[in-house]
Order: structure tokens, then C-alpha cells, then sequence
């Protein structure tokens, strides 16, 4: 395979807060997002928007509840899980 590096500078934090978004999303590595957009881009299928969401602010009661459900889901408690999709249906059907 013919291959060439592409350099781009970038801050740390940028890299940082990238790569823990880019992990949140599935992909195993930044350089595996630059892969994939570049691939898109280069097959003109990549399409560009900006927009800007509104940030939610939960309430303190909704805060703590959702820490709880995070700390259970960490420790395996008041979850469930599925190895297959039959499975999960047949779970959430139940």
C-alpha cells in the first residue's frame, strides 16, 4: 500500500477534547476520523453544515438522578444487557 503523512498542526487541547469526542463516537483513533472524512470528502460525499445547539442545562434533582443511573450502569446494577438483537427484543418486549 502507497502511503504519504499528513501533518496538521493543531493545540493539544484541540487534539485532547477531539479525541475524546472521536472515542464517544465510535472510532478507535483521530487518525481513523481524518481517514474516514478524507475518504468521504475525496468521493464528494461528505456534507458540511454548522449549527449550533442549544445547551441543556439539567435541574439539580434530574442531575443527580441521572449521576445515580451512571454510577449503576459502572457497577452493573439496575441494567440489563443483550447478546444478540433477538435477545434485546425479546427482553424490552417482556
Amino acid at each position: 500500500m502507497d502511503t504519504t503523512t499528513l501533518q496538521v498542526p493543531l493545540t493539544k487541547q484541540l487534539k485532547t477534547n477531539a479525541t475524546i469526542v472521536a472515542e464517544e463516537y465510535g472510532f478507535s483513533s483521530l487518525q481513523e476520523v481524518v481517514r474516514v472524512l478524507l475518504t468521504k470528502l475525496s468521493k464528494r460525499e461528505l456534507g458540511v453544515s454548522i449549527e449550533q445547539f442549544p445547551t441543556v442545562k439539567l435541574s439539580a434533582k434530574n442531575e443527580k438522578r441521572y449521576a445515580k443511573m451512571d454510577e449503576d450502569f459502572k457497577k452493573g446494577v439496575n441494567s440489563d444487557s443483550a447478546n444478540s438483537l433477538d435477545e434485546f427484543f425479546d427482553k424490552i418486549a417482556s
